[in-house]
């Protein structure tokens, strides 16, 4: 069960924690935005801000307000200037008590509202089955795991409300166990160092009995038939909430794009990308990294050689999903058409 979000409906200023010359306010920005359902803190941000992930660097936790990073419909966002300096203050929204025409009384007043209630950081929608899904693996996780022995009635394919054997060390105690299947394996561009299995989510099941190191499973979900061999890793579910909050890396990270989902070479907007950096680079879930492309080698004819132009930033993108040496991100912005092996960095 959900923690229930405790907030007080009174005004909450939110100050600055960078400089302004660190924070670009947008000259076209709104005087203020009333939060409505299908916004996000991504896109809200955007519209008062030209760096969009700085954002939870302006917000400053209130002793009243539980998570302040948590934002409602309803809730009307302000810019205003303090001292010369500029500050967003958030309004709760709360009934209002009218006083005379044109005059009213905010009235303060305990309001509960369900944290799940509360406006997602990205589009979750487009990154759902990658929290649930697909991960990567070290070739020890994949081979040692429990897999697949035969379905049920010795059947070669199994689907979801069947049953199936499982072979290896099973936990009773672990609710759900993801199915994988072994997909591309990766190897650093620069290093050649191998990064990993990509492990293919292919359903789940749970734990009926377990009878020596043969297991009972109930599959409970499919996203494909399920097969001998395939291999039992435990369950990545977990409740999808507003729990992305982009800011820029707390380390220097150069890196580059591996793979884009859905076997396509070019990447856009709401694309889902794997990026060769990972934990031990101290990359977390909500980083923002830029996207460049490489610079286009051209002729000087002054002196006959060949120059290479500098990069360009060509798009943004936030890691959703860290693993030690890669990690799966979502494309928030792309001004070019983008390709497998350009570069990501710091924004």
């Amino acid at each position: 069960m959900k923690k229930l979000f405790v907030g007080l409906a009174a005004s909450l200023l939110l100050s600055l924690a960078v400089t302004a010359e660190e924070v670009q306010i947008r000259d076209d920005r709104p005087d203020s935005y009333r939060v409505t359902e299908g916004d996000t803190l991504w896109d809200i941000s955007g519209k008062f801000l030209e760096n969009p992930w700085m954002w939870p660097e302006i917000w400053q936790v209130n002793p009243q307000i539980d998570n302040p990073h948590l934002i409602y419909p309803g809730d009307v966002i302000t810019l205003v200037y303090l001292d010369g300096k500029p500050r967003l203050a958030i309004e709760r929204g709360v009934p209002t008590t009218k006083l005379s025409p044109g005059t009213e009384k905010l009235s303060p007043k305990i309001r509960y509202q369900p944290v799940a209630a509360a406006i997602p950081a990205i589009p979750l929608d487009a990154i759902n089955a990658f929290l649930t899904g697909s991960r990567i693996v070290t070739p020890e996780q994949y081979t040692d795991a429990p897999y697949v022995l035969a379905g049920e009635d010795a059947r070669l394919i199994t689907g979801a409300g069947d049953h199936l054997y499982a072979r290896g060390e099973i936990d009773e105690n672990v609710p759900v166990y993801g199915i994988y299947r072994k997909g591309k394996s990766f190897k650093d561009p620069v290093t050649g160092e191998f990064l990993g299995y990509q492990a293919l989510d292919v359903g789940a099941a749970s734990v009926a009995a377990i009878n020596g190191d043969i297991a009972t499973m109930n599959v409970t979900r499919t996203t494909q038939e399920i097969l001998i061999e395939d291999r039992l890793l435990p369950s990545a579910d977990r409740a999808v909430e507003s729990t992305f909050y982009p800011k820029a890396p707390d380390q220097d990270i150069n890196g580059v794009i591996m793979t884009v989902e859905g076997g396509v070479t070019q990447v856009g907007r709401m694309n889902v990308v794997a990026i060769n950096r990972g934990s031990r680079e101290s990359l977390r879930a909500g980083d923002i990294l830029a996207i460049l492309k490489d610079g286009p080698i051209v002729p000087d004819r002054i002196t006959g050689k060949n120059v290479k132009l500098p990069d360009e930033k060509a798009g943004l993108l936030m890691v959703f999903r860290v693993f030690e040496k890669m990690s799966f991100a979502i494309v928030l912005d792309a001004k070019r058409p983008l390709a497998i092996n350009d570069k990501v960095v710091n924004p």
